[in-house]
């Protein structure tokens, strides 16, 4: 994909729209044969809906929607506890996820995902090849670990609120701009994905201490100097989960 400065690549994140349409509407099965259907029919939707608002603002040069692969990714490799606290989908979703990317193919939309990887991964390597060309990004998505991508050439979208992530919505947010967002975040940790973090931490302290210190790597050399005793020694204590 061979982008230019005045193209608008749009990145949907499929596996993310999927969960919120299963979710978010009553179960619906296929009359024939009962197989269920729902999140089908609410990914479609929630798709002709995104497109219509394109098509109300500004038409994007370049769309796709990214899709998680099944199994594990390089990240369990690294941590194997990585969303080892996450139970299985749904038994009536897990059929509709081969449905729901040909429904995406007879839309004529392209679909991209990759063993080994999230579709988190994917998202920001386009964004990076993008920009690195020039071109602005718009990503789909209300994913909180996304933020860390948003510049003054990368927003989000979050179709279920309404509502466009910039930067000063990241910092309203997190307390702090996009690229210390990921800092904040490996402070406080995540109990979604099972990332522990910091004890003691939470988004608010991490967002406090990376703005005295500048970045994660300076806090934890720094460390020693934390006045607040327990603080002081969980950073130190804990370093390698942050």
């Amino acid at each position: 994909m061979s982008l230019k400065k005045s193209d608008h690549l749009y990145l949907v994140d499929g596996s993310g729209y999927i969960f919120r349409a299963f979710h978010a509407l009553p179960p619906l099965t296929r009359k024939s044969d009962k197989l269920p259907v729902g999140a089908v029919a609410g990914f479609c939707n929630m798709l002709v809906r995104l497109m219509d608002d394109m098509a109300a603002e500004e038409s994007p040069t370049h769309l796709a929607v990214i899709f998680d692969a099944s199994g594990k990714t390089f990240r369990n490799d690294i941590y194997p506890e990585y969303k080892a606290n996450r139970d299985a989908p749904p038994e009536d979703l897990v059929p509709q996820f081969p449905l729901v990317r040909e429904a995406v193919k007879a839309f004529g939309i392209p679909s991209v995902e990759l063993q080994g990887y999230e579709a988190d991964d994917l998202i920001a390597a386009y964004t990076h090849a993008a920009t690195q060309n020039g071109a602005r990004v718009s990503i789909v998505s209300s994913d909180k670990d996304l933020m860390q991508l948003v510049t003054d050439r990368v927003n989000m979208i979050d179709t279920m609120k309404d509502k466009k992530i910039g930067p000063s919505e990241v910092l309203e947010k997190f307390e702090v701009g996009p690229e210390r967002v990921i800092d904040v975040q490996s402070l406080a940790g995540d109990s979604v994905d099972n990332v522990p973090g910091v004890p003691g931490i939470g988004i608010k302290t991490a967002a406090l201490l990376i703005n005295e210190y500048g970045d994660l790597e300076t806090l934890l050399e720094r460390a020693g100097e934390i006045k607040q005793n327990k603080r002081r020694e969980n950073l130190i204590e804990f370093a390698d989960q942050a």
